[in-house]
């Protein structure tokens, strides 16, 4: 029987159905899961400057490639922000 650690269980799943880029924004809660995305091959990580940027940018990729967009963000104020985005792309 062969084991998986959670963080890369998560992120092939993601592979799975289709997702090939991860948005979002590194700090000290997320950085150990966001190790596991270089395990999963043709998975990668594009860092933006702050968490509604990265809403937007996985919105973006939602639209164009016909995929859930995901987007990752650490603990904080950032998330309220991270929220607008994803009001926005659920208000069309």
């Amino acid at each position: 029987m062969t084991t998986i650690t959670l963080g890369r269980y998560l992120w092939e799943r993601v592979y799975q159905i289709g997702v090939r880029t991860i948005f979002g924004v590194p700090g000290d809660f997320n950085l150990q899961p966001l190790d596991y995305i270089y395990h999963v091959d043709n998975l990668r990580w594009v860092g933006n400057q702050n968490e509604l940027n990265a809403a937007y940018a996985a919105d973006g990729y939602a639209r164009i490639k016909g995929v859930p967009g995901v987007l990752v963000t650490t603990h904080g104020v950032g998330e309220l922000s991270a929220l607008n985005g994803v009001a926005g792309a659920l208000s069309e």
